[in-house]
């Protein structure tokens, strides 16, 4: 029945290869509202602080509360952790994160991406389920033990998912489906942080409630997700004949093997435009994770809004980001169907477009004072922009290997996250007493990272498939060696012919 019932989905619905678009966008949004829904809830848990008017940090400019529709103090929080502590606790999370990339990539481009993604995500939805428990029964350090757990069980996502966007989006769609793919992102961020302050506010079980929902979203996912979704066309069993040879010409068969060709490691390391692109991942992420683990953070302790007004405010600007990088992607496409840019040219722009537009919001924002109208439109003005990164940088690994995507995205998005370990923990020391003042310094170290690192692309970058794309380690040594092999034999067959 169920099979019967998948075919009659496939009949009559969107392509496959838009199926697990879709439900790779979902696995990104769920993997993103089980990572931050720890960052609105964190303002809930722990118990208030008294800051001094004669300390050392006080901040003239410091915001008033407002009695009437502000109670950002909240007598809710149980736990005594210090602004250090809490950045650490919500850094946790990318240790494991870091560690499981690799591996994830290795096993998703030799047993496809499915189980591996999969398994990942309900891995992580069974440790948020955990959450509650593991705070009150552990404190601070069994909850970084288990954001370290949950890491490891997302760190393989954006390489699994590389691996499989590798089998189903063809070269002239790369730049919409990966966008759709990996907007989940910021859609994941939206949901969670809006729906955590909602439940905050409005839910009888208090913070637990945001880590029962979004666990319980993650093992849901799991079960469409294995229903559903296939390694690549070729083992789809309800795909269409004319979707899966398209996408065969298109992409090329990729029949998994366990006699793949070694991953040309010295290639990769060696290549300048994979550097490139490292680089500018370290640079989107280091502004990327800075807002998304401590936006709410700084809406709660400097602009003073309530929990409710703190979650949703928070994500209108990913809802911007959102919309533009759809957008975006399909505007990519575009231009390179026509020619009108090269591959290479579009990720440079689109990626500068990326940088350029969130580091200007972030700015003109810390300098908006206690305008809360005016934080809130400069953050979300600066927004749409970061939308081009999709379409820019992120697709790039596609561009530079298609045969080992999973891998680069691995070594791409490992390095770049270790601004997840770094950034919460360094805005924990920047920030000790949360002053607008503190604050400003966070932004403009943000600020500097986008456009260094964005400018190392433009140098850098390329769209071109590198040649170690379809060769393995010490391949360049072989060639040479048959090479001269060849021109020794011609050289003695020559001989024998005068002979």
């Amino acid at each position: 029945m169920l099979s019967g019932w998948r075919k009659l989905l496939a009949t009559v619905c969107l392509p496959q290869r838009y199926v697990f678009a879709i439900m790779g966008f979902l696995a990104i949004a769920n993997a993103y509202t089980m990572r931050i829904c720890l960052s609105v809830a964190i303002t809930e848990m722990v118990a208030p602080r008294n800051k001094s008017a004669g300390s050392l940090s006080y901040d003239p400019d410091a915001c008033p509360s407002d009695p009437v529709t502000n109670s950002s103090v909240s007598s809710a929080g149980t736990f005594a952790w210090s602004e250090k502590t809490q950045g650490l606790i919500l850094s946790s999370f990318y240790w494991g994160y870091v560690i499981s990339h690799l591996p994830g990539g290795l096993l998703a481009e030799r047993f496809g991406g499915k189980y591996c993604l999969g398994l990942g995500i309900l891995w992580t939805a069974v440790f948020t389920l955990l959450t509650p428990l593991t705070a009150a029964w552990g404190g601070a350090s069994w909850l970084l033990g288990l954001r370290f757990l949950e890491g490891l069980g997302e760190g393989p996502t954006f390489p699994a998912i590389n691996a499989m966007l590798a089998q189903w989006a063809p070269p002239t769609e790369r730049s919409r489906i990966g966008s759709i793919v990996f907007s989940g992102s910021l859609v994941g961020t939206v949901v969670g942080t809006a729906l955590s302050g909602a439940l905050l506010h409005y839910s009888s079980w208090g913070w637990p409630s945001v880590f029962y929902m979004f666990g319980l979203l993650g093992v849901l996912w799991f079960l469409f997700w294995v229903a559903l979704c296939y390694n690549d066309p070729a083992s789809h069993p309800f795909i269409s004949d004319h979707e899966k040879k398209y996408i065969a010409e298109s992409v090329g068969s990729a029949e998994r093997s366990k006699d793949m060709l070694p991953i040309p490691w010295r290639g990769i390391f060696t290549s300048v435009p994979m550097w490139g692109l490292i680089v500018a991942q370290i640079g989107h992420d280091w502004g990327f994770f800075t807002m998304v683990t401590d936006l709410p953070k700084y809406m709660n302790d400097v602009m003073k809004f309530n929990i409710a007004q703190n979650g949703y405010l928070s994500s209108i600007p990913y809802i911007a980001m959102w919309v533009a990088s759809i957008a975006f992607g399909v505007v990519a496409d575009w231009l390179i169907a026509r020619r009108t840019l090269s591959i290479t040219n579009t990720r440079k722009i689109f990626t500068t477009i990326a940088s350029v537009g969130p580091a200007a919001g972030i700015i003109l924002a810390s300098y908006a004072g206690c305008d809360r109208t005016a934080v809130v439109a400069l953050f979300t003005a600066g927004w749409p922009s970061w939308g081009a990164f999709y379409p820019g940088m992120k697709v790039n690994a596609l561009d530079l290997s298609p045969n080992y995507a999973g891998t680069l995205m691995a070594v791409v998005n490992g390095i770049g996250a270790l601004s997840g370990i770094v950034t919460p923990y360094l805005v924990g020391v920047l920030t000790p007493n949360s002053t607008m003042v503190q604050w400003r310094m966070v932004f403009w170290v943000s600020f500097a990272v986008f456009l260094i690192t964005n400018l190392v692309f433009v140098i850098t970058a390329s769209g071109d498939t590198q040649i170690w794309n379809d060769s393995a380690p010490n391949d360049e040594e072989n060639v040479k060696e048959k090479n001269h092999k060849t021109r020794h034999d011609q050289g003695r067959e020559k001989q024998n012919t005068a002979l």
